[in-house]
């Protein structure tokens, strides 16, 4: 039987939309099939609700899963006629056929932006009880005492009583930060029901420059196209030069009129000079642009640079009343509700009361979003190695505000921050080392001169290897400062691994590190080894590949069932190539017993059930492999480039394995989304 939940809002301004997105990405972790419903949305068309939109968007779920209903005119016009019947039951028609496609539905009621708020709750309450769907209130605390919020707790316990709504739990959202006394009065207001506080956090509740730019349908001149930075305040310029840059705060959107070249110059000159904060974005009012000398100047701004006709004070009265939307600013509001959420909500509590049928089936981001929530629960201290590259600072803010590990970035501050000001990236609360003026800096010198005495290696010499990031980052997570280190954004392979060769020895002792890739296929996650490190291994080399292969597997939820490929299945073959891979099949089987291991076996085989009846039937590995060990780097390295590429499977990695403490490269065509899934790889390594 599917399973529902209404999302009611008690009041206006609760932020919902927070809840909504922390409920799914909580559901979609432990059910199968999820689907969204909106049986009321604000705007004109139903079909483009930019929520929706945004859940269909992160969680690959297709319109007939995830719909709105009728527009908020609409079910006014029809409660005004009387027509409640009408409404209720075209709710009920529409939840009926998401349903139908679902195991789990989140149903987001409407957001009490209207006139006549007390009544749309009833409305929702009503719905929620003809949908036959248990209620998830949500409570805005926003500016409230400990006893006010209790206060409203209790006055929305009542309504939804008299509604007879069976409430599932209570949500007290924008609570003021720290407030544990908060904490205590909600539940005593809740008496036994479950109940959560989430404080407000300025990176979600603050608009963006996008929310702007959408709420007064700005028309951007120039300067960067990357909206997605944070409104730390509003700037309306008035005044000198002099006094405008002794205001100015970073994150400033500044308002001014477009023929005021003076202030647009300034904030060009704040934005290159580090001891100056840099604007979130200007705007240019009474529909006047900068003299044509200066234009040229300002097309280079780091910041966006929009034109509007209207005059300053009403373009900053408009500004004054912009909501915040999380789905204006997606990766980075979406990463800082994530994880707020992950740190008020226990969800295990919650989920425990309803009856979640469990997914059939591993899709590509069931086992993304399961790794970042693992690398959440125990949290580790990761060191990006690259602290000037965009896709490296981006990450770093994604994961922070998403609370995932404790991120420190190697670099020169001022370098770090100049380009994280100008890139709208934030970097409050992330660690910055700078290898050249760090106390680590000696320490890790002499260390290195001591592991690398036998080859000559002197202090002098020692200290210049310091200032590499990549070994400053080994170092820190040889000697205990960090638990693991991702680098090779900008940097080969070769660069990230040597330090680790050179003195982090093997976990076991062997010398030998080598590589897996998750291949993410959107009904399994198989994993690939050696695609990268390992040009011709031994039969020996192969064997040590295939165990190390099968324990990052069982790490990372995949039940290991080793293939070990050849172009010969079973005893069809027979060439040098395929003797090794037999003997170490033989190895693999010696050293682990209790390991499903079969080879030599060829790959279509190894995945495919009837391929694999005919030709190996008896195996308990054929047409059901979840480890797949290749015979050399070439072989290995071709086929995970070519099924990614063909099959539109998504390559995760490579995963080094085989150090004692996790060290990973990035390719140098990552994208954040790249980093971000290998930093929580590597934090996950670190708590094995």
């Amino acid at each position: 039987m599917v399973q529902g939940v209404y999302v009611l809002s008690t009041a206006p301004e609760s932020g919902k939309s927070l809840v909504v997105l922390g409920l799914a990405d909580a559901l979609h972790r432990r059910t199968g099939r999820l689907g969204f419903y909106r049986p009321i949305v604000n705007g004109t068309d139903p079909a483009h609700d930019p929520l929706l939109r945004m859940l269909r968007r992160r969680y690959k779920v297709e319109s007939v899963r995830c719909r709105g209903g009728m527009t908020l005119a609409d079910a006014r016009a029809a409660l005004a006629a009387g027509r409640e019947d009408e409404v209720v039951s075209r709710a009920l028609e529409e939840y009926g056929r998401i349903a139908e496609e679902c195991d789990v539905v989140v149903v987001d009621g409407s957001d009490l932006r209207g006139p006549d708020a007390g009544r749309e709750f009833d409305l929702n309450a009503h719905l929620a009880n003809n949908l036959g769907l248990p209620v998830l209130a949500v409570i805005g605390a926003q500016g409230l005492r400990p006893r006010e919020t209790a206060q409203a707790v209790a006055d929305a316990s009542r309504q939804l009583e008299a509604a007879r709504c069976a409430v599932l739990s209570v949500v007290v959202n924008r609570a003021r930060p720290a407030g544990i006394d908060t904490v205590r009065a909600v539940r005593a207001a809740t008496g036994s029901r479950p109940s959560y506080v989430i404080p407000e956090v300025p990176e979600i509740s603050a608009p963006t420059v996008a929310d702007v730019a959408m709420s007064l349908s700005l028309e951007r001149l120039s300067g960067s196209a990357e909206l997605d930075r944070d409104v730390g305040s509003v700037q309306v310029s008035a005044m000198n030069v002099e006094n405008f840059l002794r205001v100015l705060e970073p994150g400033s959107l500044v308002i001014v009129p477009g023929d005021r070249a003076d202030i647009v110059m300034a904030c060009m000159a704040s934005a290159l000079s580090p001891e100056l904060p840099t604007p979130s974005g200007v705007i240019l009012t009474d529909g006047l642009v900068p003299a044509s000398y200066v234009l040229p100047m300002v097309a280079h701004a780091p910041f966006p640079v929009f034109a509007e006709t209207a005059d300053t004070y009403t373009t900053a009265q408009r500004v004054s009343h912009v909501r915040s939307e999380i789905h204006t600013g997606e990766s980075r509001r979406v990463a800082a509700a994530l994880g707020i959420w992950a740190r008020s909500i226990d969800e295990k509590e919650l989920l425990e009361r309803l009856a979640l049928p469990r997914p059939a089936t591993m899709t590509p981001l069931r086992f993304l979003n399961d790794l970042v929530e693992r690398a959440r629960q125990q949290k580790k201290r990761i060191v990006l190695a690259e602290g000037t590259d965009s896709r490296v600072l981006r990450a770093a803010e994604i994961l922070r505000r998403r609370d995932v590990c404790h991120v420190s970035l190697l670099g020169n501050p001022s370098a770090v921050r100049e380009l994280a000001e100008a890139e709208g990236i934030e970097v409050g609360g992330i660690t910055i080392v700078d290898p050249a003026h760090s106390p680590l800096r000696e320490r890790f010198a002499m260390e290195y001169q001591r592991l690398r005495a036998h080859k000559g290696v002197i202090l002098e010499r020692a200290r210049e290897v310091m200032l590499d990031g990549a070994y400053f980052g080994t170092m820190m997570v040889h000697l205990g400062e960090a638990d693991g280190m991702v680098s090779g954004a900008a940097h080969t392979t070769a660069n990230t691994i040597r330090p680790a060769l050179e003195f982090m020895k093997s976990q076991h002792g062997n010398g030998l590190v080598s590589s897996v890739f998750f291949m993410l296929f959107p009904d399994r996650v198989l994993v690939y080894g050696d695609c990268a490190v390992v040009p011709d291994p031994t039969d020996r080399q192969l064997a040590d590949i295939a165990l190390a292969s099968a324990t990052t597997a069982a790490q990372f939820g995949v039940e290991p069932r080793v293939a070990m490929l050849s172009y010969s299945t079973g005893v069809s073959g027979a060439g040098t190539s395929v003797d090794k891979v037999k003997r170490a099949t033989d190895m693999v089987a010696a050293a682990r017993p209790d390991l499903a291991v079969d080879g030599p076996i060829q790959y279509d085989a190894a995945v495919d059930a009837a391929i694999a009846s005919s030709k190996l039937p008896s195996s308990a590995v054929a047409g059901r492999a979840t480890v797949l060990v290749f015979p050399d780097l070439n072989t290995g390295n071709n086929t995970y480039k070519a099924v990614e590429q063909s099959s539109g499977a998504v390559a995760v990695g490579p995963i080094l394995q085989g150090l004692r403490k996790p060290i990973n490269d990035l390719s140098r065509g990552s994208t954040i989304e790249d980093i971000i899934n290998t930093v929580a790889i590597t934090a996950v390594q670190a708590q094995g």
